[in-house]
């Protein structure tokens, strides 16, 4: 059955981002070490078209995420490119080959033509909100799982909206003091039931069922 799911790393005290967000620090001050976990990884590194890498208690949670997506939607923050209308030819954070080799749903108040990247990735940009960027996913997807990526206001939106299936935070010992908060301003009736915890070098997985 096809799911709508979301994984996204938290610090200690609940930011997915630190101070300070800016093209040249594109997850704030600290933010780049909610990600120490998983970058060394070789489920990681494969994603990426890297070699080597390690193996610990995190492979299974990394292989699981990407396992089974047809489609990605995500907010205008995690594609980048700055704020406001669209600036020169801003492609995203990841090369001419992006590790999604999927449709992959920008949520943005500005229109800008598909971006045809190598590697089954294209980019499009969806004005009409958060139920329109994932009703095309979903079609886009064709039966596979649609995975939800950040930043923290897209992230706030679908689970304010109900709209997830499944949440997996990865926890980080980590304090950032400030910056993007996942979850603030939330409805009171959003419920989480519990499906595991697995503990692991740098972070610890909790993933949730959304109830309906």
């Amino acid at each position: 059955m096809s799911r709508v799911k979301m994984h996204i790393s938290v610090s200690l005290d609940g930011f997915v981002a630190g101070p300070d967000q800016s093209l040249d620090n594109p997850l704030g001050i600290g933010g780049e070490r909610l990600h120490d976990w998983v970058i060394p990884l070789a489920a990681w590194r494969s994603m990426h078209r890297l070699e080597g890498g390690a193996v610990n208690a995190s492979t299974a949670v990394v292989e699981e995420v990407s396992a089974n997506v047809g489609a990605t939607v995500m907010g205008r923050n995690m594609f980048g490119g700055g704020p406001g209308p669209w600036k020169g030819d801003w492609k995203g954070w990841w090369g001419d080959d992006p590790p999604f080799h999927t449709p992959v749903f920008v949520l943005t108040h500005h229109a800008r033509d598909p971006l045809v990247m190598n590697g089954g990735t294209t980019f499009y940009f969806v004005t009409d909100g958060v139920a329109s960027a994932l009703d095309r996913a979903r079609e886009a997807a064709g039966g596979k799982d649609v995975q939800v990526g950040g930043g923290a206001d897209a992230a706030r939106q679908f689970l304010a909206g109900h709209l997830l299936d499944e949440i997996e935070i990865h926890l980080v010992p980590l304090l950032l003091g400030s910056g993007a908060r996942l979850l603030d301003n939330l409805p009171t009736d959003l419920q989480l039931d519990p499906i595991r915890t697995i503990g692991a070098p740098g972070v610890t997985h909790l993933k949730y069922r959304v109830v309906k």
